[in-house]
């Protein structure tokens, strides 16, 4: 049996040279919009080309679906639903951020098994910070343990929420949060799932609304941040899963109790 989770880290590592790294912050990293606020560089297709097929030559049999494959070929995601090993990749998290020479960006993998995240990783390219999770095993990074701790009776909430996929009634309830709340204070995010996801277990943030939930862009962290003691899923309560990823709306919190606030604030059927 091979060691999954030092293979995939020397993948990515050996990609985020190879293929990311490089046309940083250069002309050659040519941002294309590919769908209106959706940006795809150079550095995401290789980063992609190059983990595809090694990921699969991990675990025979098994099958890669990468954010830009899903892109050309949305029929792909219907793996996501199988019984066989699936890898989930995003080359590139927080695109936008990397096309303008500036962090947070991300690089993340999951193993799935039936349906589930079973592993996942995410690599930070600038840094070499590797965060790891596996089910029922905990989390790390750079190979030490992790957990949530205790907000130690903080009155004020922070809490982060990209606007740009919300509808209308939502972005309203979230102004108005704003404007009424004062325990609340609201950020916009990092641009980048994965480093909101380390911020959360980092107690940086407290909790984080995702409207648009693409598997790759959140799988991943889901597992590494209810691994290290957090709490995600739907506004109504529902489980996050990587096949239904069409539904909207996604709640992270750093606790049980936090994530139930959260929920009553922002959807007004459980307020």
């Amino acid at each position: 049996m091979p060691d999954v989770v030092g293979a995939v880290a020397a993948l990515l590592a050996e990609a985020a040279e190879t293929a990311v790294m490089p046309v940083y912050g250069q002309l050659a990293a040519d941002p294309q919009e590919k769908s209106p606020g959706e940006w795809v560089t150079v550095a995401d297709r290789s980063a992609e080309a190059r983990l595809s097929p090694r990921l699969a030559a991990l675990l025979p049999g098994s099958v890669v679906v990468g954010e830009e494959a899903a892109s050309a070929d949305p029929r792909i995601t219907r793996h996501l639903a199988t019984t066989r090993d699936v890898w989930l990749l995003d080359p590139l998290d927080g695109t936008v951020n990397f096309a303008a020479g500036r962090p947070p960006f991300s690089m993340m993998v999951a193993q799935l098994r039936d349906g589930e995240a079973v592993r996942a990783w995410l690599l930070d390219p600038l840094t070499g910070s590797l965060a790891v999770a596996e089910r029922g095993a905990g989390a790390t990074v750079d190979g030490d343990p992790v957990q949530i701790g205790s907000r130690g009776g903080s009155e004020i909430v922070r809490g982060a929420v990209l606007r740009r996929f919300l509808p209308p009634p939502m972005i309203a309830r979230v102004e108005q949060v704003e404007r009424e709340d004062p325990r609340v204070e609201l950020g916009g995010g990092s641009g980048c799932a994965g480093s909101d996801y380390l911020d959360l277990v980092r107690g940086e943030l407290d909790f984080v609304l995702f409207w648009r939930t693409l598997p790759w862009d959140h799988v991943p962290g889901v597992l590494f941040l209810t691994e290290a003691g957090g709490i995600a899923g739907r506004l109504d309560g529902q489980p996050f899963r990587a096949a239904d990823s069409h539904r909207p709306g996604l709640l992270v919190a750093g606790d049980e109790h936090l994530w139930h606030a959260c929920a009553r604030t922002f959807d007004r059927e459980r307020a």
